[in-house]
């Protein structure tokens, strides 16, 4: 059985990602033990590959495997995993991409029986031909792709956690013919991927090759894997959008690292997490002690947002919903809720935005809610200031004193240039773009448009491929494809910008704030419908309003991610997630599980579930 701390330090490893040099770190006194880390993780590999050939009724000896391996431990761990599978009858052959081979591993796969095929003229491998013309290089080339493409499994030990940036030259290559370019993989949200029959099979070793190790990207070719086999702790990459949709199944190998006084570089919210942003009831609460949530939502043109933020909030554990809106809104507000209370009034959360007009529609200079919403957001404006101006330091620090406010939608070009963090902006990627052009660039959304079909804006895009993580999104102009392949590094420049705790939408959520990366993965793809935002806005409100103590806006935020997904599970019957929590090889090993996908759900079936997803947390 496992014991308590087992279980603490199972959950841990299970939700926490660390970055590359962090891991290298904690590997460091194992190797100086003299523990074999390479071969552990590459008999996980080995059994790892055996499960999936056989999960497709595929005997070993009647298999065709084909490795790539790079000049690293990652190329070493690969050649002794698939020296084991030779040894056992599978057709192995690997092709070497790079220079040189991981000597000891190249020799047992050697006396296994393996095949090499090797691509660069220049490189030194024993007993193997180089100096070969460039029009031979080409044609190994196609060759290592034509063998691919006729394999039932590919080991990808390409490239490990120390390559930074986009992949170049032959692993380029390769990723870029039987791979993905810097595309997210758009496919259906169905899991047991790998026994779709669609050979060959990929299994990565530690990650994918060509996926941003830390920070989550997709920064150019990379090779999407059915299972990724990850070594000692999950890397950033396994978790974080889009890159963990790359990762494909992930198990993990416990190399028994102390990780309890060491910070992940991201966390993934999980039940325990997200019930420490409740608050239980108390035997002599009022309405108010529970908190309240004041709505600016909703418009004439969009009544229904203001429906779905007070539905929502109302049943996510508050005591009360104050709605602010014009008559239309008001009266379908109290159809749908009638405890809603209309009117100013004290409470402990705003939420403003959804369903309200952006700047650039039609009409929207006279929509008196975008004047509601621009004069509340005044009052959270924080001034920059010398040493002497003491009015503007004052206006900040009552900035500071205002409750935590939810800036959606229409409100998000609103909002001040520079705010406390217990503002909350919600963006999708298309937003989150707009946001950030006139945050860096002051361009309105018509320019945006016009730049994004430019030339340029293509080239910009490609441009990226070869920038650092923190300069990804530092250009011209944003698109929201860019901030597809990179949120994390949209997210975090919009909290630089604005000071604003940053929640950016996703199969995979991401919330930032100056010290901490979450991430959400609760939810089904069902819920990407209409509506679904505003549920979570309204959610969120109310989350915020009951705020315990020492719970920090961030972790509530993102404790309000993990129920809006969870909620849509419920409502959706759906064991499907955008993010799935990974095997632990060695405790609780299991083959593959087909698991439930559940039917289609409205935005209002996401609402009555929200009750039970709370009770579900708390249990």
């Amino acid at each position: 059985m496992e014991y308590a701390d087992d279980v603490d330090r199972r959950e841990l490893l299970l939700h926490s990602a660390y970055d590359a040099q962090t891991v290298r770190d904690m590997e460091r006194p194992l190797l100086d033990k003299g523990i074999p880390l390479m071969r552990m993780a590459a008999q996980a590999v080995a059994h790892t590959a055996a499960g999936m050939l056989d999960d497709e009724d595929l005997a070993l000896e009647d298999s065709s495997i084909v490795l790539l391996a790079g000049a690293g431990d990652n190329g070493g761990d690969g050649l002794f995993a698939a020296a084991a599978l030779a040894q056992e009858g599978a057709a192995v052959t690997a092709v070497a991409v790079g220079k040189s081979l991981h000597e000891a591993g190249f020799a047992e796969f050697v006396r296994a029986g393996g095949k090499v095929l090797v691509l660069d003229p220049t490189a030194e491998i024993p007993g193997c031909a180089s100096g070969f013309s460039a029009g031979e290089a080409g044609e190994r080339l196609q060759a290592a792709v034509s063998l691919i493409n006729k394999s039932h499994l590919v080991i990808d030990a390409m490239t490990g956690i120390g390559i930074q940036g986009a992949l170049h030259g032959i692993p380029a290559a390769l990723a870029t013919a039987v791979g993905l370019d810097g595309e997210v993989p758009n496919e259906p949200a169905l899991p047991g991927r790998e026994s779709s029959r669609d050979y060959p099979l990929v299994l990565a070793v530690d990650t994918p090759s060509g996926v941003g190790i830390d920070d989550g990207s997709l920064p150019g070719p990379y090779l999407p894997a059915n299972v990724t086999v990850t070594f000692g702790a999950m890397k950033p990459c396994a978790v974080l959008p889009p890159a963990t949709f790359g990762c494909g199944r992930i198990q993990l190998v416990d190399f028994g690292f102390t990780i309890d006084d060491v910070d992940p570089a991201v966390e993934v919210v999980d039940h325990l997490f997200a019930s420490d942003a409740i608050r239980l009831p108390h035997v002599e609460d009022s309405k108010y002690a529970r908190g309240v949530v004041g709505l600016v939502t909703g418009s004439q043109r969009y009544p229904g947002a203001a429906v779905l933020t007070a539905r929502a909030a109302a049943r996510s554990n508050t005591g009360m919903v104050r709605y602010l809106g014009p008559e239309r809104a008001q009266n379908m507000v109290l159809a749908a809720l009638p405890e809603a209370v209309l009117g100013k009034g004290h409470v402990q959360s705003w939420v403003v935005g959804s369903g309200i007009p952006t700047a650039d529609a039609e009409g929207a200079d006279s929509d008196l809610q975008r004047e509601t919403i621009a004069a509340l957001l005044k009052h959270y404006s924080v001034k920059a200031s010398d040493a002497e101006d003491t009015a503007a330091d004052a206006e900040s620090d009552a900035a500071y004193d205002m409750p935590p406010l939810v800036v959606d939608a229409g409100a998000l070009d609103l909002l001040p240039d520079r705010v406390p963090g217990q503002v909350v902006i919600t963006p999708h990627a298309g937003e989150m773009a707009a946001l950030l052009n006139r945050l860096e660039h002051g361009l309105l959304p018509t320019e945006v448009e016009d730049a994004a079909t430019s030339d340029a804006a293509t080239d910009n895009v490609t441009a990226k491929a070869d920038e650092p993580a923190d300069a990804a999104v530092a250009q011209e102009s944003y698109t929201s494809k860019d901030v597809m392949l990179h949120p994390l590094s949209a997210a975090q420049r919009a909290h630089e910008l604005t000071g604003a705790t940053v929640l950016l939408k996703g199969a995979v959520t991401i919330v930032v704030d100056e010290d901490h990366v979450y991430v959400s993965g609760s939810a089904p793809a069902w819920l990407a419908t209409a509506g679904a935002g505003d549920v979570l806005a309204g959610l969120l409100g109310a989350l915020l309003a009951q705020q315990p103590d020492g719970i920090t806006t961030a972790e509530t935020v993102a404790a309000a991610a993990y129920l809006h997904g969870a909620a849509a599970a419920i409502a959706s019957e759906s064991e499907q997630h955008g993010w799935q929590e990974p095997e632990l090889i060695g405790r609780r090993e299991h083959r593959q599980q087909f698991l439930t996908l559940g039917h289609p759900i409205v935005a209002s079936d996401v609402i009555r579930a929200i009750p039970d997803a709370i009770a579900d947390v708390i249990a």
